[in-house]
């Protein structure tokens, strides 16, 4: 009876040693989400400045004639 709660406790205190290390991967990994949607965030408003430049620069090119 006793190497079974022995061995019981011993479970419990894996259980709990996981559930701990995995409570803090996920706090990390939340970090990391929040820093990636930011990044996203930030290259998404790059690429349409980019955009809105280039659109800009095309407007003032003059106009190709066709030439045949």
């Amino acid at each position: 009876m006793i190497d079974e709660l022995n061995a019981l406790e011993n479970k419990v205190v894996q259980v709990a040693t996981l559930c701990h290390a995995l409570r803090a991967e996920n706090n990390q990994l939340k970090q990391q989400l929040a820093t990636a949607e930011n990044d996203k965030k930030g290259l998404s408003e790059r690429i349409e400045s980019a955009r809105s430049r280039l659109e800009q620069l095309a407007r003032q090119l003059p106009e190709a004639k066709a030439t045949l």
